[in-house]
């Protein structure tokens, strides 16, 4: 039978605290890879030959804030659609957010549709009915389908200034994501299967 290995004082040390150190990292390790959403195909939620957009998660704001979504640069009254199937947990109007509506897809996902219209048709007076906001379907607690009209593109809250669009968010666990890795290519196979249309931005 060989003889027990032996080792330096400074070995035994090294190997106690790299292996310390992996046993702490290991439950975070987990918990970064639990952390990840899994996957999660939408569809784009306006048309996407009237809508224009770029990753601007993360840029910053006034007041030392943090873009929290994708502007979806569109015309007023253009239609809002729910990216999924899902239940309207929210439709309310306030402070820089303006007029919108939340819906939960489950599995930890909710899309969020911020500055929906506020105006009169054909007037900026911040005066609208909600039926010029948001479908009569649309209350809190209703279900809604994947693709179905939720709304219509405005200026509302702080975006009167910045021109009309959706601010788009997309929350996962109860934090926003950067949405544009699952808006570009919903944004890309809309492109394919929407008639385009005449007056586009």
């Amino acid at each position: 039978m060989p003889p027990a290995p032996t080792y330096s004082r400074r070995a035994l040390l090294k190997l106690a605290t790299s292996t310390a150190v992996f046993a702490a990292l290991r439950p975070m390790a987990a918990l970064a890879a639990d952390d990840t959403p899994p996957p999660f195909e939408i569809e784009f939620p306006q048309d996407p030959w009237q809508t224009v957009f770029v990753d601007s998660f993360g840029f910053s704001r006034s007041g030392g804030r943090r873009h929290q979504g994708n502007d979806l640069m569109a015309p007023k009254m253009t239609p809002v659609y729910a990216i999924a199937s899902g239940r309207i947990t929210s439709v309310e109007d306030g402070g820089i957010a303006g007029r919108r509506v939340i819906i939960d897809h489950g599995n930890g996902f909710e899309s969020w549709y911020l500055h929906l219209n506020n105006d009169t048709p054909g007037t900026d007076d911040g005066r609208a009915d909600w039926a010029d906001t948001v479908m009569v379907y649309v209350a809190e607690g209703m279900p809604v389908a994947g693709g179905t009209q939720i709304a219509w593109v405005g200026d509302s809250g702080n975006a009167e200034w910045v021109g009309s669009h959706t601010h788009f968010e997309l929350h996962w666990k109860g934090r926003a994501i950067d949405p544009y890795p699952y808006l570009k290519p919903a944004y890309d196979r809309a492109r394919v299967h929407t008639p385009r249309t005449l007056d586009v931005i």
